[in-house]
């Protein structure tokens, strides 16, 4: 079964668990609420009324009774995940007709049910119905439909059997499988070209809460982006930016953004830079099970980053030989430039894809394979240190709580899978 869907909160400082500090789910009350200190006036509103957006030709309205049938009235044992939003949960409808089927046949569904006493509200739950309404992308989630009855508010997604990145990326133990460079590259470019089809469109939107529990995978690996209840319109005319409520999650928001509440899509290339050196790494943006100094991920590992000498200190160690030291490097610098401060200096997140295809087209003609014997000594001197110092033991024992020792928290997974 699906662990807790992720629930996006207004954050501003981390929590003193060792739970990556983003969010609050059913199962740890580990987070804090991010005080806006940005303007609370958005500059500019939706221009469609929510009848415009609830008249999409290409979403279903089901009525409550449809989805009650399909998920076999919302039993316990279909359950996917619980979070912020509400419930999720599995269910069944024919292809063709999108009525409800008999479970194991038909197509497999993903339901969000909106909980009346959660944070997220009807404006979240329009703002999703609105952009995957509108958008069709393969790096986006399929919205198939809504249910709008009553006080009952549901969405109806197509289901991931891979589950979320962040799952991929955090879960340990000898009978699961690192995602290996070859896919990592993989997810990395489709969840960039989701965001590039985002910010090209007529309507710039800006997705605001990128991180790895938002980035869904489906049977082949493809990435899709998820959650839109935080996205916005972007700036129009001669405007540089729209002035809104601080909202997100913690680690993964930018500077700027978190100091005046200006939103850009600069804003989302700094979230994606630290997607990228989650996925480069294998550690999470924030880590209380990590030793002092290594905590905050980006932090500790920019500076490392930018020596070519101390590349591999940052690179999972699961990955091994994998990849070449000059994929490693690209995609270091890559990340470097999402992360800067400098807005100006960011890349665009299409230069950001022609780099992650580059990367790719590399390592697929053989550059991963083709490790000189220098690099390879290289990593066994790094890997040697690495041994030296013994971190396991480390994190076990800062870990350590109620005498139970645990290397790494439990991570949250999107519930639109099992």
């Amino acid at each position: 079964m699906g662990i807790c869907l992720s629930a996006q909160i207004k954050a501003e400082s981390p929590s003193n668990t060792g739970a990556s500090p983003k969010y609050m789910s059913s199962e740890a009350n580990d987070t804090q609420s991010m005080g806006s200190k940005g303007s609370s006036v958005s500059i500019r509103t939706n221009p469609r009324t929510e009848g415009e957006i609830l008249q999409s030709p290409n979403l279903k309205s089901f009525s409550f009774a449809e989805v009650k049938s399909a998920t076999r009235n919302f039993r316990p044992d279909s359950v996917l995940g619980e979070g912020g939003f509400g419930c999720v949960f599995k269910g069944w409808i024919d292809e063709q007709s999108l009525t409800a089927s008999k479970p194991g046949t038909g197509m497999v569904i993903a339901v969000k049910r909106l909980n009346q006493d959660g944070w997220q509200g009807h404006q979240e739950w329009l703002a999703e119905v609105d952009y995957l309404g509108k958008f069709s992308h393969p790096n986006l989630v399929k919205l198939i439909g809504y249910c709008l009855e009553d006080e009952q508010r549901l969405l109806v997604y197509e289901f991931m059997p891979r589950g979320s990145l962040e799952n991929h990326l955090f879960r340990r133990g000898s009978y699961f499988e690192p995602l290996s460079w070859t896919l990592r590259l993989k997810v990395a470019l489709g969840a960039a070209k989701g965001l590039a089809f985002l910010h090209n469109a007529e309507t710039q939107v800006i997705y605001r809460d990128f991180k790895t529990s938002n980035i869904l995978i489906d049977s082949d690996y493809n990435p899709k982006l998820s959650d839109f209840g935080l996205a916005k319109d972007g700036p129009t005319g001669d405007k540089s930016h729209v002035s809104t409520r601080i909202m997100g999650t913690y680690g993964y928001a930018a500077p700027e953004y978190l100091m005046t509440g200006h939103l850009t899509t600069k804003s989302d290339v700094y979230s994606y830079g630290v997607v990228l050196l989650e996925i480069l790494s294998g550690r999470r943006v924030v880590d209380k099970n990590r030793p002092p100094g290594e905590q905050k991920l980006v932090d500790w590992a920019k500076p490392l980053l930018a020596n070519k000498r101390k590349i591999f200190r940052v690179i999972d160690n699961r990955l091994q030989d994998q990849y070449s030291m000059e994929e490693a490097c690209k995609v270091a610098t890559l990340a470097l430039r999402c992360l800067t401060t400098e807005i100006k200096l960011r890349p665009n997140m299409t230069e950001v894809v022609a780099h992650l295809e580059h990367i790719q087209t590399l390592h697929e003609t053989g550059g991963g394979r083709n490790i000189d014997k220098l690099e390879r000594r290289t990593r066994r001197r790094s890997d040697s240190v690495v041994v030296s110092q013994k971190p396991n033991a480390g994190f076990a024992r800062q870990s350590a709580v109620g005498g139970i020792a645990a290397a790494y928290p439990r991570p949250s997974a999107s519930p639109l899978f099992v």
